[in-house]
């Protein structure tokens, strides 16, 4: 199963908590685990906290099923392992609190998703669910997404170079979301051998907006002025505006220069990835990018003025950003 990707508080235990603010992916992982032969034929009944309120959820909990003898509850949205739960629902907490402290005892099976990047543990409802529950946190670096995507694809039976998965990840902005929302795309497409090919992602993922715009950059660095202006102008035919694409010039030439100073004190690529929060690819790219530690402190600065220009009325309309990269 997917969740054993992450640390598990208590495989044994079938009563899950996974909790992280990656809600497809939590979602995902969910999915996988009540693909389980253990649990086919069970009812399954999913209550959401937030709309349906703790007093469908007690109910669920404490009533039997009318079609087995054995169900399971999917528990969205636990608003109560958070700090933000109102003091209008302490009641129903309180009542909670006994029916987790006996879970054991009881023939269903609880799964709850708790979409929070924090849960209040100082709570005891808090306290008693991660004990009572096989608890799975869903965190992950950045640089680590690639290595949870790999995973996902080699537990599911599917293959991939690892050249074939850079791609997917540069073309996903190694965002986990777009990328594993990629991925399914392509298992739809994927031939007999279950193979993710080069040719595959080429076709079908596009490129993202983050990518675009490194092209961008890539071909104004090469001095190549004008497949620069022509990718430009097919992000603002698209509906980009000058704000958005100087931002992500912004964020980009900021990472180009952060990784090419680290790389001059002699950091390896991965440490430089861990440091930024980047994977380590975009420290190779930053690496094979042939402009100078000073002419990127200009063009940044000159980047960042210009934005404030737009954003303060100064400039309008698309030509200054276009004598931008012209004076690259």
């Amino acid at each position: 199963m997917l969740i054993s990707l992450f640390k598990n508080s208590n495989v044994q235990n079938k009563n899950l908590l996974i909790y992280g603010e990656d809600a497809f992916l939590n979602d995902y992982l969910i999915r996988d685990y009540l693909n389980n032969s253990e649990f086919k034929g069970l009812d399954l009944q999913r209550i959401d906290c937030e709309n349906d309120g703790l007093d469908e959820l007690l109910a669920s909990l404490t009533e039997a099923s009318l079609f087995s003898q054995q169900k399971i509850i999917w528990v969205k949205n636990p608003i109560f392992l958070t700090g933000k739960s109102p003091k209008k629902l302490q009641a129903n907490i309180a009542k909670l609190e006994k029916v987790f402290a006996n879970l054991t005892l009881s023939d269903d099976i609880v799964i709850m998703q708790a979409n929070y990047a924090n849960l209040d543990k100082r709570k005891k409802i808090t306290k008693l669910s991660l004990s009572a529950f096989n608890s799975v946190e869903v965190q992950f670096k950045p640089y680590e997404v690639s290595g949870v995507i790999k995973a996902i694809i080699k537990d599911e039976g599917y293959s991939i170079a690892q050249n074939t998965l850079h791609l997917l990840l540069e073309r996903s902005d190694q965002v986990m979301d777009t990328a594993l929302s990629n991925y399914l795309k392509l298992k739809l497409i994927a031939d007999d051998n279950k193979k993710i090919t080069l040719e595959s992602v080429q076709n079908n993922v596009d490129l993202s907006l983050a990518q675009n715009i490194f092209e961008i950059l890539s071909s104004a660095f090469k001095k190549n002025y004008q497949e620069s202006l022509e990718r430009l102008e097919d992000q603002l035919r698209e509906g980009q505006n000058p704000v958005r694409i100087l931002s992500v010039f912004e964020n980009q030439l900021e990472v180009i220069l952060s990784a090419k100073i680290l790389l001059a004190r002699k950091r390896s690529e991965m440490d430089i990835g861990k440091e930024l929060g980047i994977h380590p690819y975009r420290v190779k790219l930053a690496k094979q990018t042939q402009v100078s530690v000073s002419k990127l402190k200009r063009l940044l600065l000159e980047a960042i003025k210009l934005d404030q220009g737009y954003k303060n009325g100064t400039y309008q309309g698309d030509e200054f950003i276009k004598m931008f990269l012209l004076a690259i």
